[in-house]
């Protein structure tokens, strides 16, 4: 059995609705975060050292880091699918969003979070981080202009890697501002394996 272990208030949405996608059974591990700290617990320290998650593990592999195990689940039950042929121009594009949206999109995300925390101390760092948000909304935005998917004209993991991003987005720019990005959630989340993943495992 495929074990998802998921750290509240996290990002392991993508992983349990890929595995919906894919038609695979698996169990969700679910771990609180300190009420003080935010931080995971240490039993989730046992699974992998870092005490981050997402972690997968499957068979004899143990894995951490979204983008590679998206990869990794296409590649063994995929058969072919949510992955454009290898060396092809959409293959490409592929490589280049599963990167982005860990690599690039999320860090104004998550300093935005962090700096709010801060109350007045953080004030002056504020619009420089709202402008890389938009920044990076606006790319977003263009990139679906005139196409439902990311990448080709269906579904792939790029796709799923990007949702939390879009997702996070729209939510905080309202659905009027990047209207392409709002489509996009409203075709995500209508998807059936999507809303198996949350009745299964949550909001």
């Amino acid at each position: 059995m495929i074990e998802v272990h998921h750290l509240k208030e996290s990002r392991s949405r993508r992983i349990t609705w890929m595995l919906e996608e894919l038609g695979q059974e698996y169990a969700v591990i679910s771990y609180d975060r300190d009420p003080q700290t935010r931080l995971a617990p240490p039993e989730l320290k046992k699974i992998h050292p870092l005490g981050k998650a997402p972690v997968l593990r499957d068979k004899e592999e143990i894995l951490i880091e979204s983008g590679a195990i998206l990869e990794y689940l296409i590649a063994e039950y995929g058969n072919g699918k949510f992955v454009p042929e290898k060396g092809s121009t959409d293959y490409y594009r592929y490589l280049q969003f599963m990167h982005y949206a860990e690599g690039s999109a999320m860090l104004p995300l998550l300093l935005k979070l962090y700096v709010s925390r801060l109350g007045e101390a953080g004030a002056p760092l504020h619009p420089r981080i709202n402008s890389e948000i938009a920044n990076h909304l606006g790319y977003l935005n263009a990139e679906l202009e005139g196409r439902d998917f990311f990448v080709g004209n269906e579904l792939t993991g790029a796709d799923v890697q990007l949702s939390f991003v879009v997702q996070i987005g729209v939510r905080s720019a309202g659905r009027d501002a990047f209207p392409n990005l709002t489509r996009f959630v409203d075709m995500i989340e209508a998807r059936p394996a999507y809303q198996r993943a949350v009745e299964k495992n949550g909001e």
